[in-house]
């Protein structure tokens, strides 16, 4: 039986945290779920958790920027958290950029990032800036130390 990951809300962002690793069928269960759940409440940010996972594929970075751009279509940013070294390490050598999805290194820095991200859109900053530094210098880059 495939196990759903659970998509938690938090004010006006969801949480995803992957605590096992993904079959194609999981994944294609949490783009369904979070992509209804976005509807459904209205939030304006995703935060995927990937504290836990050890090992990446193509697979699950081509997952990963899947969901950030479904979230963007529905008006929500996504920000991928607890990227560990070796896998952020994996991803370069496999040459999967990760496009659109900003990064932090904890859970308390990526909302932060929404917070900001946020804030820019809502006024902040020149509408033409797509990277969102207007507002406090948001790089979406974890090598910027968020």
């Amino acid at each position: 039986m495939t196990e759903r990951v659970p998509v938690l809300r938090i004010g006006q962002v969801l949480l995803v945290s992957i605590q096992t690793d993904l079959d194609d069928q999981s994944v294609m269960l949490l783009q369904d779920d979070l992509a209804a759940k976005v509807v459904e409440t209205g939030a304006h940010g995703v935060v995927i958790d990937i504290t836990a996972v050890d090992i990446v594929d193509s697979f699950v970075g081509r997952m990963l920027s899947t969901i950030a751009s479904i979230s963007r279509l529905l008006d929500a940013q996504t920000v991928v958290v607890g990227m560990r070294p070796a896998v952020a390490i994996t991803l370069v050598e496999l040459g999967l950029s990760l496009g659109g999805v900003r990064t932090a290194l904890s859970l308390d820095k990526g909302l932060r990032v929404l917070e900001q991200a946020r804030a820019t859109a809502l006024g902040e900053s020149e509408p033409d800036d797509p990277a969102g530094s207007g507002a406090g210098g948001v790089v979406p880059d974890a090598a910027a130390g968020l």
